[in-house]
């Protein structure tokens, strides 16, 4: 069968920039999916946009359906025929088929004799099939916001004003979007804007950057780094790349052009974050560093034109940026006027939540919870309820309005212009940390206690109200609450228990609607995110559920605990003694007994060698693993416990467990028990099945 490329581009008004990357995706998924559904096949899917297009293209397209064997069953044989001649039954089959009754062939199956017609359909040309699924996978988008143009009745997120669908050299006929397939593209809307003819579909990449078009989203981001590093060079600077601004800014050029400018230098008296925070966010521009690491009164912009003169470009984005640095500059000014403390009595004016009180009501009550932390990992308590009582107090800065990402970052600067403990500005800045899974966790211990007990506070406060999350709704960010508190336990290695902390949080609050039980459901919830932990570790589910089958509710515990079932995943005798404990398990399980007097093993019941011979190989590791399981050295315990896999592998061999004599038979359910409780002080490795 023949195979072509083809070529499908919707021509479009300027696209939004964030939303760019996820419809280009989208289009070429459901494209490559209508095609499998058709069951055409093909070999690559490649996903280009602009501002302007999305596009796909597909290599490798096979033109037509493969044929398909098809048979069809009409009626029971005895209803067919009577007396020999066909029923109207049989002639009416015969007829929807196509056939004469003769052609028809005898069908047998457990249920009988019946009528039926075999025949081979020919596949579908895949340009036949190709406008249903253009049309679908277009309708399938996720735009994000509908519009109309025109007179027209169609919808889309921009005006659409040219389809290309070509197979190899052919124009392929199809009507998308009130819009005609063709074979004319577009160019840059300044430098190319008359219409550019394809002759082949492999012709698109070349064509179009012969019209000053990069479609290929990641070329033209790498484009957008080596000029940006290149212009910085030029500079004696480093440029600060951050990968969603490059991201944005790649979705707003179809020719990227980098320019360098510059501003006053003294706007440099305003904190660095702030005059980076107005120019990524207002201009979408590179911030540039000296030597020493300190912000330099530069800038490297990305025009999506190759310019004349350059120079007049970049002076209209020196004028831009200067009033723009300049409110940056009166909010900081403006800010300072008044001291971080004396904004506190505004708090009571912002509601975090309408059940549960104001932001003055959040700083009490993570007041008391971090100074409780803080004593316990041997911090200062009243720089934790310093630090508490101004955590907020930046919100409602003329500053961290306008730039609400500046939360946290104001406050460390306003506490320090007020002359506040260095500890405290300090955990001003990292209460919020870690903000996503791999961020970087507070240094300091009040750092640490503050953004652990803001976290705590907002967990406990959100489920107390009844408003856990559900699917993909989490307004306020659970989730990664829950992990924030887990990987600041873990990391900074604060051996802390989470029932604990939760039940001394809920004290803080007053009449939650879902106050009874609320302690466990929340750790119960935080517990169940190690397992998106332990996947982020690269340790397989398993592992997670023999430590989670345990009541361990210390995360670094927990941590320890599930990096030693882990490493004794990967031995020889792991999988046995997984298998072992299973079916201890499961003995156990249907017995009837008291486990705390059953565990009690009557050496004078042992018969057995294999029975005697695992008793004494329990007493050995259990002497051995006592001190170890004390220390939590986990990974030793487990490794001394491997050495139970022959006794264990011989016992199961040579000693019938449910003996009829009820004595011995409750005696060797009691020696499983044993060797079961062994691993269950680690985890239950029977998860590991």
């Amino acid at each position: 069968m023949a195979s072509n490329t083809l070529l499908i581009e919707l021509g479009v008004e300027e696209l939004p920039p964030g939303a760019i990357d996820t419809l280009s995706d989208a289009f070429a998924a459901n494209i490559a999916e209508g095609l499998r559904k058709a069951e055409v096949g093909f070999d690559q899917v490649r996903a280009y946009a602009t501002p302007r297009r999305l596009a796909v293209q597909i290599s490798a397209l096979e033109d037509k359906q493969p044929d398909r064997e098809i048979e069809r069953r009409g009626p029971a044989l005895g209803a067919a025929f009577k007396d020999g001649e066909p029923t109207k039954a049989a002639m009416g089959f015969a007829r929807s088929c196509g056939v004469d009754v003769d052609q028809l062939m005898q069908l047998e199956t457990d249920k009988g004799t019946w009528l039926g017609y075999r025949f081979t359909q020919s596949g579908e040309p895949v340009t036949a099939l190709l406008p249903d699924i253009i049309t679908k996978a277009v309708a399938d988008l996720p735009v994000p916001k509908y519009m109309r143009w025109g007179a027209s009745r169609i919808e889309f997120s921009r005006p659409v004003h040219w389809l290309v669908v070509l197979y190899g050299r052919d124009v392929v006929e199809a009507r998308v979007l009130d819009l005609d397939a063709g074979r004319n593209t577009r160019g840059h809307r300044f430098h190319a804007p008359a219409p550019i003819e394809l002759v082949h579909a492999e012709d698109y990449l070349e064509a179009l950057e012969g019209a000053y078009v990069l479609a290929d989203r990641e070329q033209r981001r790498e484009r957008i780094r080596q000029q940006v590093l290149a212009r910085a060079e030029v500079l004696n600077a480093t440029a600060v790349i951050d990968e969603a601004l490059l991201v944005e800014v790649s979705g707003l050029v179809e020719w990227p052009v980098a320019l360098a400018g510059s501003f006053d230098v003294r706007f440099l008296e305003v904190p660095a974050q702030c005059l980076v925070s107005s120019m990524k966010a207002n201009q979408k521009y590179f911030h540039l560093l000296d030597e020493s690491g300190r912000l330099k009164p530069a800038f490297i912009t990305i025009s999506n034109i190759e310019s004349r003169d350059p120079r007049q470009v970049v002076e209209g984005n020196e004028k831009v940026i200067r009033p723009r640095l300049a409110d940056a500059a009166f909010f900081y000014e403006a800010d300072l006027g008044r001291s971080l403390a004396s904004r506190r009595d505004g708090l009571a004016n912002v509601t975090f939540q309408h059940q549960l009180g104001s932001l003055a009501d959040k700083s009490d009550r993570i007041e008391v919870l971090a100074r409780a932390i803080v004593q316990r990992i041997d911090g200062n308590s009243e720089h934790a309820g310093r630090a508490a009582q101004l955590a907020k107090c930046d919100l409602v800065t003329e500053m961290v309005q306008e730039f609400p990402e500046l939360q946290g970052t104001m406050g460390y600067y306003y506490a320090r212009h007020d002359g506040e403990p260095d500890a405290v500005a300090q955990a001003l800045q990292e209460q919020y940390l870690p903000r996503f899974a791999s961020d970087q966790i507070p240094q300091t211990a009040t750092g640490q206690a503050l953004a652990l007990a803001d976290r705590l506070d907002t967990l406990v406060g959100i489920f107390g109200i009844g408003q856990r999350p559900s699917g993909t709704k989490d307004p306020f960010a659970l989730r990664r609450a829950a992990i924030g508190v887990l990987n600041i336990l873990i990391k900074a290695e604060l051996d802390l228990d989470l029932r604990e902390l939760l039940q001394q949080t809920a004290a803080q609050h007053q009449a939650l609607p879902k106050a009874e039980g609320v302690v466990d459901e929340v750790l119960d919830y935080m517990l169940d995110r190690f397992r998106a932990w332990t996947q982020d570790e690269g340790i397989a589910v398993e592992v997670y559920l023999a430590v989670r089958a345990r009541p361990v509710t210390r995360p670094l515990d927990f941590a320890r605990r599930v990096r030693a079932v882990n490493a004794f995943s990967q031995r020889e005798e792991a999988t046995a003694l997984a298998a072992a404990n299973k079916r201890v398990s499961n003995i156990l399980a249907k017995q009837e007994y008291d486990h705390e007097s059953i565990i009690r093993v009557d050496e004078q019941l042992l018969q057995e060698p294999a029975e005697r011979a695992l008793e004494k190989a329990l007493e050995e590791r259990r002497e051995l693993t006592a001190p170890l399981l004390a220390d939590a050295r986990y990974r030793e315990a487990l490794d001394a416990l491997a050495a139970l896999r022959e006794p264990v592998d011989i016992f199961f061999d040579d000693v019938m467990v449910m003996t009829e004599n009820a004595a011995v038979r409750n005696n060797r359910l009691a020696l499983l028990a044993k060797l079961q409780g062994l691993f269950l002080e680690v985890a239950d490795i029977s998860q590991l099945q």
